[in-house]
């Protein structure tokens, strides 16, 4: 039975994660097309483009969403193994980057991530993600590098405090995505926003 309750739940969180709910919420609320703003991403971030906060919200939140039910499933209430928990979790994360109801394109997947690793059950995962994440916007200018920030520097803490372990090889998997997603952006040396910095360093010397 757990060989079939794992193939459920990785391919109900696949089916769960390809729904493109900024390209339904574009269509339906702003009767637009998302892909035809910005980088043509059927992401979130495109629909803040086309015009609307609230629903780019909206969108943001429904995309986080999907990470969660099915990971949490997996082991509060069927009790699989770690690796069975992050099969689903990527199932549902590669089917929000490559959605069949998409013709196999999709997002950048950055929020679905954060919705898998809410469900999942190390609290400290995602407190690391987090807070590398937003220490990755707070000083690098560009979008790209402040994402890789959060699986990168989390490769790091899992490998310290664990070692090899199934959630290190999922964060490994998550960075080799996000890389993938924004290559073209990589490819320019990332650079560090003074402003921030400089206000920084004053706040230290006036104390």
């Amino acid at each position: 039975m757990e060989i079939f309750y794992s193939t459920f739940l990785i391919i109900a969180a696949f089916l769960l994660g390809a729904c493109p709910f900024s390209v339904w919420i574009g269509r339906l609320f702003l009767k637009k097309d998302i892909t035809k703003y910005g980088d043509g991403n059927p992401g979130a971030a495109n629909v803040f483009r086309a015009g609307s906060v609230k629903l780019g919200l909206l969108a943001v939140f429904l995309d986080m969403l999907k990470g969660i039910p099915f990971v949490y499933i997996a082991y509060a209430v069927f009790d699989l193994s770690m690796g069975v928990v992050v099969a689903v979790g990527l199932g549902a994360i590669l089917g929000h980057s490559f959605s069949p109801l998409l013709r196999f394109r999709g997002g950048k997947s950055v929020s679905v991530t954060f919705g898998v690793i809410i469900a999942m059950p190390q609290l400290d995962i995602l407190v690391v993600f987090v807070l590398l994440t937003v220490f990755g916007i707070l000083f690098i200018e560009q979008h790209s590098w402040a994402v890789i920030t959060g699986p990168a520097g989390t490769i790091i803490y899992l490998l310290a405090a664990r070692g090899y372990s199934w959630e290190s090889l999922f964060m490994v998997c998550i960075l080799a995505l996000f890389v993938a997603k924004q290559y073209d952006d990589l490819r320019t040396f990332p650079r560090f926003k003074p402003r921030l910095i400089n206000w920084f360093q004053s706040r230290r010397h006036e104390t």
